[in-house]
């Protein structure tokens, strides 16, 4: 392969038990559900014109340590069931038919098409992230549109819109926040208006939606994720910002993202608004930067700081940078992040200063500025201090895919790493081990590609040492995808 690997199509759907070398520990029964762009061309077809706008694959690793009752201990024998399938949404038969017309970055649109998009049926190529409301799994995109599946065969089943009387909008953060100590699963939305604003809205544990509250906006900042705590949900308005009213001009327009501007001289708005009674509580102001990815947020100092951990790059030629012209020539050279801390006083919070920011106040200090991609921290430390962020490792600049996985401690500045058992590198996630002490008791999972024998494996980490405890080659070599969660609850079942 060249240096465009991983940013190959995957046409073909397999399911197989594929046996693990190394040891599982016993308690990892779950199942890993990733997602991502499959196939960027279809024989006959379509094709896209950027990583983001790949045709939603989902794959599912089950693992099974075997049937050792009363050993205590995993060893030989132990697999990993495996399967991966496309989402059959809209966008796949459009893509598979010809007639793909446009999607995150690929294509134009005419007015016709963007005011159906917005109007009837939103853009449902669902590839970034798999979630569960309810008693539903859900693929989802940045469209307020979900897609249902079976987590069992990764059928698609079905869509998830956003039903009720809580408000939407055209527009969703790909990411949705977990409050583990609730259950409520948190969005935020973005409405396009003559004034537009950003909805926060909150799934209880039996899938019903309620209205969290709203944040007014003049120009609509794109955003990927935001940041919760118990009290708060905080949104970064980067200054890369929307018009909306440039989508009703007639005539042919490019594509989706290429309608924001960078505008760095607003600088970066952060809304920190109460959960309860939906009010913003602090607004300040950093200065212009760009970030996909919070990693988590908690509180400080009995409520009155709340901080943030965000993966940041200094705008948003990023963006640029992968396109496939450019990844598949190992044009990456805007793509390495870094890891910052955010804290906000909160100062009063009287929330009465609209865009004045009151007396609150934030800052920002440096985690990690190794070079990093796609941070994330222990599901069991959601809404809570954390000191251990794990990501893919980049080097800076950038001509390549993520070579190694990295640990960094948030508290000591020690940086751990991983760089064995393949070429390139996807997303870790730590899982934590159901009975453990300390926050890093547990494996981190991750798939690294093997260039030489083109195939893909997944490995299990230690989760203190990053020391590899098992592996497992797939089937064939997987492109590089983007988000994973695991479930403890879907377990193997009799047929795999």
């Amino acid at each position: 392969m060249d240096s465009h690997a991983g940013f190959h199509s995957l046409h073909g759907e397999t399911a197989a038990s594929v046996p693990i070398r190394g040891d599982l520990p016993p308690w990892l029964r779950g199942s890993l559900i990733r997602n991502g762009p499959g196939a960027f061309s279809f024989p006959n077809g379509s094709d896209v014109d950027h990583w983001f706008d790949g045709l939603a694959m989902l794959y599912r690793f089950t693992f099974d340590p075997g049937d050792r009752a009363g050993s205590g201990s995993a060893g030989d024998g132990d697999a990993v069931h495996y399967r991966n399938r496309f989402l059959r949404t809209d966008a796949y038969e459009a893509a598979t038919s010809g007639e793909f017309e446009g999607g995150f970055a690929t294509g134009e649109t005419t007015l016709r098409s963007r005011l159906s998009t917005f109007l009837a049926e939103p853009y449902d190529n669902a590839n970034i992230v798999a979630e569960r409301i309810g008693d539903e799994y859900v693929a989802l995109t940045e469209s307020p549109r979900g897609v249902r599946f079976d987590p069992n065969t990764l059928a698609t089943t079905g869509h998830v819109d956003r039903e009720g009387d809580a408000p939407s909008g055209q527009l969703s953060c790909a990411h949705f926040k977990r409050d583990p100590a609730t259950g409520a699963l948190v969005t935020v939305d973005t409405e396009f208006g003559r004034t537009s604003r950003y909805h926060v809205t909150a799934w209880t544990r039996d899938g019903d939606r309620r209205h969290v509250g709203s944040v007014d906006t003049d120009r609509p900042a794109y955003m990927h994720s935001f940041a919760l705590t118990p009290r708060y949900v905080v949104l970064t308005e980067f200054p890369l910002r929307l018009d909306p009213r440039r989508f009703l001009k007639p005539g042919r327009q490019p594509p989706f993202i290429e309608q924001f501007e960078w505008e760095p001289e607003r600088g970066t708005r952060i809304v920190v608004l109460d959960r309860t009674t939906g009010d913003v509580v602090a607004e300040p102001t950093a200065g212009p930067l760009f970030g996909f990815h919070h990693v988590n947020a908690f509180e400080r100092d009995g409520g009155t700081e709340v901080v943030f951990d965000l993966e940041t790059v200094p705008d948003a030629t990023a963006i640029d940078s992968l396109y496939l012209k450019n990844v598949r020539a190992g044009e990456m050279g805007t793509m390495a992040g870094r890891i910052e801390r955010f804290t906000v006083d909160l100062g009063s919070a009287t929330g009465a200063d609209r865009y004045g920011g009151g007396d609150a106040a934030v800052t920002r200090e440096s985690l990690y500025d190794g070079g990093s991609a796609l941070p994330t921290a222990s599901p069991a430390r959601w809404c809570r201090p954390h000191r251990y962020v794990y990501a893919m490792g980049m080097d800076t600049p950038v001509t390549e895919w993520a070579r190694r996985i990295i640990k960094v401690d948030a508290e000591t500045d020690n940086v751990e790493t991983f760089d064995d058992g393949g070429d390139y590198f996807g997303e870790p996630l730590f899982v934590p081990a159901p009975d453990g002490d300390a926050e890093d008791d547990g494996v981190v999972v991750t798939v690294a590609l093997n260039v030489d024998a083109d195939r893909s494996r997944l490995l299990v980490l230690d989760g203190e040492t990053l020391d590899e405890r098992a592996r497992a080659t797939l089937p064939h070599a997987l492109p590089f995808d983007f988000h994973g969660r695991y479930f403890p609850e879907i377990r193997a079942s009799a047929s795999e």
